[in-house]
């Protein structure tokens, strides 16, 4: 047996039907949103855990410059990665930039470098640094130096520098070398 309602009760019945769906529908609405939350979460978490990786490469990158062995710092270039300083030609290579790190390491015995910052240009990163050393090798006079400058980077898909173009202020440079 079926109940036949006026054309009214169905207005009701469909008033009450959508009040009750219009709650069920934000939160299915709602459901759909939560996705996109979750993927920009992630996105920005995987952008920071990249960006600790470089600052962590960055660290060990000076670290290699303050240490005693030209080849680990050529280590943290692609095979045939280039190293270019100020206004002189680019090494090429890790031999050749093993051979750049050995002058500056025999240059300066007790070189330390620091990472300052890293920072992301639209041409690549920058890797900040600060060396301090004393200049003491076979030319030396036992002046002492501290001067800053920047890399800036292209890597390589494996993670390593393939083009390094480097800048310090070579004036300043040449007279702290001379104990100016």
């Amino acid at each position: 047996m079926t109940i036949k309602l006026p054309p009214i009760a169905w207005s009701f019945r469909t008033a009450l039907l959508l009040l009750f769906m219009l709650p069920i529908g934000a939160c299915r609405q709602e459901q759909k949103t939560q996705p996109q939350v979750d993927a920009h979460l992630r996105m920005e978490n995987e952008k920071n855990a990249l960006y600790d990786s470089l600052k962590s490469f960055g660290t060990r990158y000076a670290q290699a410059w303050s240490g005693k062995d030209p080849a680990a710092v050529a280590g943290y270039f692609a095979p045939e990665g280039s190293l270019k300083v100020n206004n002189n030609e680019p090494a090429v290579g890790r031999a050749a930039i093993t051979e750049v790190a050995k002058g500056f390491m025999e240059a300066f015995p007790d070189m330390i470098v620091v990472m300052d910052s890293l920072v992301d240009r639209p041409d690549g990163l920058e890797f900040h640094w600060t060396l301090t050393g004393t200049f003491a090798g076979p030319e030396g006079a036992g002046n002492k130096v501290k001067i800053s400058g920047f890399e800036r980077w292209q890597l390589s898909p494996e993670g390593l520098v393939a083009i390094s173009i480097g800048e310090f202020d070579e004036e300043d440079y040449n007279r702290q070398l001379e104990g100016k």
